[in-house]
């Protein structure tokens, strides 16, 4: 997918403001999901930045993605309420399933996106997960594992 050009109008909209590497970032990313290493490099030309800062900043901040993300997305409620209720172990447990070491967080299929957030807003479902628009609370290991499985038919 060529996005230069969409990235080349985000540039020209940028380009004349201070402090605009974040939000440039994020709109780049929202064309792909992710920010490629090549539209970084591009980004880095264009805005006449070098690609070490760029690639510091979107490694610096977890609101970037470096790689495209799966076809479906896990994430995790890590919140307090969650926290006490047993979020830990429904991570393990959905780690478990896709067979994800601790370092990973996608399946090796691409089929499922691994994200532990700080708050889902459903402290009352606690532990809650959400895969892609659904979420599900009052989880245990034994029901996130069923739920998780049940993406795969």
């Amino acid at each position: 997918m060529n996005t230069k050009p969409e990235i080349d109008k985000l540039i020209e909209k940028y380009k004349a403001k201070k402090g605009v590497l974040i939000p440039l970032l994020q709109d780049v990313q929202s064309i792909e999901g992710y920010l490629s290493r090549e539209n970084m490099k591009y980004i880095a030309e264009k805005m006449g930045i070098r690609e070490a800062e760029i690639f510091g900043v979107a490694t610096f901040y977890s609101m970037f993605r470096l790689k495209p993300l799966g076809k479906h997305i896990i994430r995790v409620c890590k919140g307090t309420a969650c926290h006490v209720s047993g979020a830990n172990n429904i991570s393990t447990a959905i780690r478990n399933v896709l067979d994800l070491k601790d370092d990973e967080d996608q399946t090796a299929d691409g089929f499922f996106t691994f994200i532990e957030v700080a708050c889902l807003g459903c402290c009352s479902l606690a532990p809650v997960i959400m895969i892609d628009d659904k979420t599900y609370g009052k989880l245990t290991s034994e029901k996130v594992s069923q739920i998780v499985k049940s993406y795969y038919k």
